[in-house]
């Protein structure tokens, strides 16, 4: 049966139930598959969704939970992929977005990932173990000090570990109880160091290493993918090569073979934002028909959640001038022309009432005393103290006399409280359904016949794109060697074409949109294009029979219209 998953954070046994619940549910709407299988033996799920699934057609992609802790982003793209099956099983357009918006949707397939990290998942779900994406490690420098997070007085969680030290950076708060916060040069002490809950592999017995989000699962899987991939000395957790990990390279193959993706919805916690490219450079340098269609997608996201769009490169470099390499959104966009843009789910700075910073980024660093006694007041008011945890005392193997306790992110802090999560998943299904209606959508506008004597029949066909997008998707797109033309097939039962070829190319047809300022409609010059987004081919077929025309290329799959001659 289906899991409550729009209230808690699944198991991945849960969520395999839920997903083969729904394909055994709605056989003629969903095929679920396997794309491949992870370190500890889970399979990596995708769900495809829409009428006559196995048919290729415009598509679009959304993923979640590539990140081990960031657990909201399974239950949004849940939340899509059910609201997807309702509206094709009983006809309603969700979330009273219009009926034009449904229209658009209805031929638009749904390739849903909920979880691309499940076995880092599990152990943030059971364990509170923290792990980055995967749990994989293999490393060959077996004699490095690090810490491996674990469960040490069996409460269920690792969190962490406070030591009392006369250099440590961090000490109590006096206005919230066992919240830890940065040292000032006015405290007074006791002076701490903060530490993963668990041990310290290869320890010397007197050097403690320093922690490391990627201690013991150094695989980050986004930085594992191609576009402008570079090795693990100058991208932490990039891994051996692109695509070294059977979660990335699943998603890499089956993307790679299906060119009719056109936007690519990656979820992450948290924060409050969309991430858009470019990640390299300013947006100056970016295709300016692109940028518009992703003003427009950042209109419409801002419109239902509240979360702005911003640059990749502008306001989302964790570092200046270093921007990030091997991430997923940049290989959605350059290397598969997609719309690919992140949404870091779960704005906890405007709940807390927090000011937006800028650059966005500066968010997640740039937190005060002040901010952080505002977080951990707002979760004993409002999340039911689920985060900010007390200390207990405890006898450490290599460290001696330690505390336990601290921040259990999973609930409150990287993730919403399972409060907020419904709100959550239908403000986000209702921004991406928007994109998701941008669609190319080639069809048969007319097929004229013409007798012209001597058993010979003229055939004028036309083919017209009514979509928002145009075939290509986007103008930076043009350029990909595999993204083709449109080109019309031709076949004749009991009749024979004699003038105009069996395979004729049709070109790329424009769509009508044009992002969010373009330029198009301006004041001073309020006209569009031409007739760019249809186009006309005639042929001549002698004798009665039946004429098959076929539309296609790898993007727009393929439309189909017959013609009988008597």
């Amino acid at each position: 049966m289906t899991a409550d998953f729009r209230n808690r954070y699944l198991s991945y046994q849960e969520l395999t139930a839920t997903l083969e619940h729904w394909a055994g549910t709605w056989p003629d709407l969903v095929r679920l598959e396997s794309l491949g299988r992870t370190e500890e033996g889970r399979e990596l799920w995708l769900l495809t969704i829409g009428p006559r699934p196995d048919d290729i057609r415009p598509a679009v992609w959304v993923d979640g939970n590539m990140h081990a802790a960031e657990l909201c982003g399974s239950s949004v793209a849940l939340g899509i992929a059910e609201d997807m099956l309702r509206f094709h099983a009983e006809g309603t357009v969700p979330h009273n977005l219009s009926a034009a918006v449904g229209e658009a949707l209805r031929d638009v397939l749904f390739y849903v990932m909920p979880r691309i990290s499940p076995d880092g998942a599990e152990r943030m779900l059971k364990e509170c173990r923290y792990v980055r994406s995967n749990t994989r490690d293999r490393r060959p420098n077996d004699s490095r000090s690090y810490w491996r997070p674990t469960d040490l007085d069996g409460d269920g969680a690792a969190l962490a570990m406070r030591v009392e030290d006369p250099t440590g950076e961090f000490v109590a708060s006096t206005e919230v109880p066992d919240l830890m916060v940065l040292r000032t040069v006015d405290d007074e002490g006791p002076f701490y160091k903060l530490y993963p809950e668990g041990v310290i592999e290869n320890f010397d017995g007197a050097t403690i290493p320093s922690p490391s989000f990627l201690s013991d699962s150094p695989i980050d899987l986004n930085r594992n993918f191609p576009w402008s991939w570079a090795p693990d000395h100058e991208q932490a957790g990039a891994g051996e090569y692109p695509g070294s990990e059977a979660e990335s390279r699943a998603v890499i193959e089956f993307t790679t073979a299906h060119p009719n993706i056109f936007a690519w919805l990656n979820l992450h916690t948290f924060g409050g934002v969309g991430i858009r490219p470019l990640g390299h450079q300013p947006d100056a340098k970016m295709d300016q028909e692109d940028l518009a269609i992703f003003r427009q997608v950042g209109e419409w996201l801002e419109t239902h959640t509240g979360y702005p769009m911003v640059s990749g490169y502008e306001e989302f470099l964790y570092e200046p001038d270093k921007p990030l390499h091997g991430d997923l959104t940049d290989y959605a966009y350059h290397q598969r022309g997609c719309i690919g843009y992140v949404v870091e789910l779960w704005d906890l700075f405007a709940q807390v009432g927090l000011e937006r910073k800028k650059p966005f980024v500066k968010a997640y660093s740039d937190l005060d005393r002040d901010d952080m006694v505002a977080i951990a007041r707002w979760d004993r008011e409002q999340n039911a103290g689920r985060a900010v945890l007390e200390w207990r005392g405890f006898e450490h193997p290599q460290l001696g006399r330690v505390e336990l306790g601290g921040i259990d992110p999973r609930v409150g802090m990287w993730n919403p409280p399972y409060e907020l999560l419904p709100g959550i998943c239908n403000q986000h299904a209702a921004a991406f359904l928007r994109v998701a209606a941008m669609a190319p959508r080639p069809r048969f506008a007319a097929v004229e016949t013409t007798a012209l004597g001597s058993g010979l029949t003229r055939l004028d066909v036309t083919v017209e794109n009514v979509g928002y997008l145009p075939s290509y998707v986007l103008g930076s797109a043009k350029k990909l060697s595999w993204n083709e033309e449109l080109y019309l097939d031709v076949e004749c039962d009991g009749c024979e074409l004699v003038e105009g070829g069996s395979r004729r190319t049709l070109g790329h047809l424009d769509g009508w949109g044009r992002g969010a300022g373009e330029g198009t409609g301006a004041l001073y010059y309020p006209y569009g294009r031409g007739s760019t987004g249809r186009a006309r081919r005639s042929l001549v077929v002698k004798g009665a029979g039946t004429v098959t025309l076929r539309a296609r290329s790898c993007r727009m799959g393929e439309i189909r219209q017959e013609v009988t001659l008597d």
